[in-house]
Parts: C-alpha cells; sequence; structure tokens
C-alpha cells in the first residue's frame, strides 16, 4: 500500500468515525432540548460525503430529517422551524449558563458564538428557491 492510499484510507476512517459521532451527539439532542439535533445531522452528512456514500444515503432517506438534509445539501437551506429551536435551545443553554458558576470571559465567548450563529441561520434561506 502506498502513502497515498494509506492517507486516503485514514482519512475515510476518520470522517466515518467523526460522522457516527456527530449522528450520536444528534440523537443525544433528540432527548435534550437544549442540545441542537439539526446542526449534528449537517455536520454528519458533511463527514459521509467524503467517506461512506451507503452513510451519506441512509442520513438523505431518514425519514424525519432526511428531507431537512437534502434541502440544505442542495441549497443550504433551514426552515423556520429549524431556526426557532436552535434559538430557544441556545437561550435555555445561555440561561443556564448565566446561572452558573462559569467565568465571564466564557459567558462573553458563548455570547459571541450563539449570535455569530443566529446570524448565519438567519441569513440562511428557509425554502428552497422556486423554479
Amino acid at each position: 500500500m502506498n502513502i497515498k492510499t494509506a492517507f486516503i484510507c485514514y482519512k475515510n476512517l476518520w470522517f466515518k468515525a467523526l460522522g457516527l459521532l456527530l449522528v450520536a451527539l444528534g440523537i443525544i439532542g433528540i432527548v435534550l432540548p437544549v442540545m441542537p439535533t439539526t446542526i449534528f445531522f449537517i455536520l454528519a452528512l458533511t463527514c459521509f460525503t467524503r467517506s461512506s456514500p451507503a452513510l451519506e444515503k441512509w442520513l438523505l432517506n431518514h425519514p424525519r430529517y432526511g428531507v431537512t438534509l437534502q434541502q440544505w445539501q442542495a441549497h443550504k437551506v433551514v426552515p423556520v422551524k429549524a431556526k426557532c429551536y436552535a434559538a430557544i435551545g441556545m437561550l435555555i443553554g445561555f440561561i443556564f449558563l448565566l446561572y452558573s458558576a462559569a467565568p465571564i470571559w466564557v459567558i462573553y465567548l458563548v455570547a459571541a458564538i450563539e449570535i455569530s450563529v443566529m446570524i448565519y441561520l438567519i441569513l440562511r434561506p428557509s425554502s428552497p428557491p422556486k423554479h
């Protein structure tokens, strides 16, 4: 096995493992209201697109998240419902953070990240373009 083949093999294994970890985090997000779900599945889809057509197809055909992931992959669409859930989840998480003993710099960092994520989500289209 030459170096290029070995690199591709390890890269694919790494992307599959990361994708599976992200799916696990997405499943946890289904149960925990303050943890997101869709973003983990989007990131997993990105990993599977680079490493495993079978796992990519599995996510794209998922009965609950498949359509959302297909719209994301084709048009970078984030439905209004997902934007609202993301905002509510981040707000709840941030409120918990405010009541924790976190250092002030952590609170500011999380606030900056969450504001950046919300700006990004707001700027994404909410439905596919009409043809």
